[in-house]
């Protein structure tokens, strides 16, 4: 018996029935030999962490365009934070932590330079849509062609808005990915003179927690005791209203807020510019995109949605800034 056998024989003995077992898991797309050490889903969370578009993460936004401070958010730190916050959870709940993880790590590679910004205008433009989290799915599956799970699929497909994963692992990462992004958001936002700690509501900090940690801590223990031996993952009616009361001051006092937003518009104009340019002129973008499937707003969206913040401000300036002569 080799190392991946014995670690799937613990997870039958350990996790709870509720879990995804590794063995039982519906596979790939492309059959592979099992590693001898690993099981799938670990397989698959080093797979994501050694992709392109996973280090790409640490020059993407996650609120603040492009922050010149070393302390700000990117899009990596927070899928960082969101895979302890999940890590914590399906280990207290014995659900699967290594697809958990691998969800969590691999939930926002799809996601655009300059945040949700970018990910709107690319929404618009593209006569199909677009979405983060099918871009997400797209990364993986073609883009960066890591041929992972079902399992991790579903869950990096269905993380948002409506969607539901078939999975408990899947499920969860809807949860730490709000709890996530509301608390270093603020933490963000604080530092960034946008909000002060006086701000926030009283009645909300009075039952989650006046710390950025402690409000974390409740969420967190919530979770673990309403879904503990459950059939889904829940919040209690109480903490659930708070949290969902918090995240609506976020989007009024710092998401939709003018000031925090300023450069938005920009941001906006230059994904517009690079889209409309690379429409005209397809064979700019470079072999490998063009020759994913898809049709042509999709190759230009997969080329865009896959650049950092700095790259596409170097892109834009390359096309359509004048350069100083040189001989």
């Amino acid at each position: 018996m080799n190392l991946r056998e014995e670690n799937q024989l613990l997870e039958e003995k350990i996790l709870s029935t509720k879990a995804s077992l590794s063995i039982n898991s519906k596979g790939r797309e492309r059959e592979e030999n099992n590693c001898e050490i690993r099981t799938p889903f670990q397989r698959d969370r080093d797979r994501i962490t050694h992709s392109k578009s996973f280090r790409r993460l640490k020059h993407k936004t996650q609120v603040f365009l492009s922050p010149e401070g070393d302390h700000y958010r990117t899009r990596l730190t927070h899928t960082l934070e969101v895979s302890q916050i999940i890590r914590t959870i399906a280990r207290a709940l014995h659900l699967n932590e290594d697809l958990a993880e691998a969800i969590a790590l691999g939930h926002d590679l799809g996601h655009t330079p300059f945040g949700h910004t970018g990910e709107r205008v690319l929404n618009t433009l593209n006569k199909k849509g677009f979405h983060h989290n099918e871009q997400s799915l797209r990364v993986v599956s073609f883009l960066e062609n890591l041929n992972l799970t079902f399992e991790v699929k579903d869950g990096i497909l269905n993380h948002t808005g409506s969607l539901k994963a078939h999975t408990l692992e899947g499920r969860l990462l809807k949860f730490c990915d709000r709890i996530a992004y509301i608390n270093h958001d603020i933490d963000d936002a604080i530092r960034a003179g946008i909000l002060n700690q006086s701000d926030l509501p009283k009645d909300t900090m009075e039952v989650l927690g006046h710390s950025h940690g402690q409000r974390i801590n409740t969420m967190i223990i919530d979770i673990i005791k309403n879904s503990r031996n459950k059939d889904d993952i829940k919040m209690s009616e109480d903490i659930e209203f708070y949290t969902n009361k918090l995240r609506d001051f976020m989007f009024e006092e710092v998401y939709l807020n003018k000031k925090a937003k300023k450069e938005e518009e920009k941001a906006e104009y230059l994904i517009e510019q690079l889209y409309r340019h690379y429409v005209k002129n397809i064979d700019s973008i470079p072999k490998e995109f063009r020759h994913n499937p898809g049709d042509k707003e999709d190759i230009i969206s997969d080329y865009i949605a896959g650049m950092t913040d700095r790259y596409a401000i170097k892109k834009f300036n390359n096309i359509f800034v004048p350069s100083p002569w040189h001989k």
